[in-house]
């Protein structure tokens, strides 16, 4: 059987990630691996082409990773117990690249991961990130829907 060592937990503070704890902590448990969970503060660069002066997209993003940190932080001493052994990481950028690159860079052996189910319009704005994580992973992908 596959060895789990490494599971990636990418969460989204605008989404409800609690119930998806329960899941990564029974894997975790069954296989005594660590867990790293991952936030992703999108990166608004791309925003620099409107009339936003440049110091305030950096200024609201560093507040942004300072912000999430500390959530962070806190959520982990919630629910961090619940894992053999955890690692938290935040990252500045787009949220399926990140994870994808976190993935490979680590060696990762699964990653576990809310789906929301956005369809139409909201799909077509926001994208999937569970999506396109499934679609290039280098490992497999548990996806739930909290």
């Amino acid at each position: 059987m596959k060895q789990v060592k490494k599971i990636l937990f990418p969460i989204d503070f605008a989404s409800n990630f609690e119930p998806l704890v329960p899941w990564v902590s029974t894997l975790a448990g069954k296989f005594e691996a660590t867990v790293y969970v991952l936030f992703v503060a999108q990166d608004l660069a791309h925003f620099a082409s409107f009339y936003v002066p440049h110091g305030n997209i950096e200024e609201f993003q560093q507040q942004a990773i300072d912000s999430a940190t500390k959530r962070m932080a806190a959520a982990v001493e919630e629910f961090g117990k619940k894992f053999p052994k955890v690692e938290t990481r935040v990252e500045l950028g787009v949220p399926a690249e990140k994870i994808l690159a976190f993935a490979e860079k680590e060696k990762i052996d699964m990653i576990v991961m809310g789906a929301h189910g956005r369809t139409g319009l909201e799909r077509a704005i926001f994208g999937s990130v569970a999506n396109k994580v499934v679609k290039s992973a280098p490992c497999p992908v548990l996806t739930i829907h909290p």
